[in-house]
């Protein structure tokens, strides 16, 4: 039973939500163009493949795509601020300032720089992706203790050693609890670049059939993005546990 309860509960959970949502919700009045019930969003699935899997993709694509591209670069930019202090008063500070800039103000500019191609939407992802696995890259890069420092220069360790052994693995816990955050900020970066210029992916669907005034295609757009951001959650979370079990040995 203790074993079972991580699964059921969450289960339990998510069925009495729907079960509610089903049964009770229209019984209050609630019209179906605003909250239309499970059965209804699920039917989207069955009856509208297509339209849904034509849409999803492309989103995915972005969202796979600005996750590796920003999450790369937080990291090598990362190594870079630890390492080369001068480097870091210099720039770090510009970092800082991009990252005020909100994505919504962000995006129309990119778009009309690169076009409405996919590639202003894999950047956009990769920018909303960056900056807090920078940010705990560069902390996890500099969480050695004092004593761990001194004995490898005991142990005539040079600096790409001591970064090998002992900053890149007291940098991972930090760097993959960045990794599952960015997960559903990449998605929500492509989305919305999807909404300032797309005819194709979940956010072009969302924006069509919310105007429309169709919210069963509305809330299956709704979760399909959400069911990529916990798929991408899952994987990262399948990866850390691979990596941080051979770092172990």
């Amino acid at each position: 039973m203790i074993l079972l309860g991580p699964v059921l509960a969450p289960a339990f959970g998510a069925l009495s939500i729907l079960a509610a949502w089903q049964f009770l919700l229209p019984l209050s009045g609630v019209p179906s163009y605003i909250a239309p019930t499970p059965t209804k969003i699920l039917s989207v699935f069955v009856t509208q493949t297509d339209l849904v899997v034509s849409n999803f993709w492309p989103t995915a694509t972005e969202a796979l795509a600005g996750f590796f591209f920003g999450n790369l670069a937080a990291v090598m930019f990362a190594i870079v601020f630890a390492y080369a202090r001068f480097v870091r008063m210099a720039y770090f500070p510009v970092v800082l300032f991009f990252n005020t800039i909100p994505i919504l103000a962000l995006s129309p500019i990119i778009i009309l720089i690169f076009g409405l191609g996919m590639t202003p939407k894999i950047i956009i992802a990769a920018i909303i992706c960056f900056f807090p696995t920078l940010v705990n890259m560069i902390r996890g890069l500099e969480s050695a203790t004092v004593s761990e420092e001194e004995l490898f220069r005991m142990l005539s360790a040079n600096r790409f050693e001591t970064f090998l052994r002992l900053h890149l693995p007291r940098s991972l816990p930090m760097l993959f609890s960045s990794l599952r955050i960015a997960t559903a900020t990449a998605v929500i970066g492509a989305i919305v670049g999807e909404w300032i210029g797309a005819d194709k992916g979940l956010g072009a669907l969302i924006i069509q059939a919310t105007f429309n005034y169709q919210s069963d295609r509305l809330y299956a757009a709704i979760v399909a993005s959400s069911s990529l951001s916990i798929a991408l959650f899952a994987l990262v979370a399948l990866v850390e546990a691979r990596v941080m079990k051979g770092w172990a040995k």
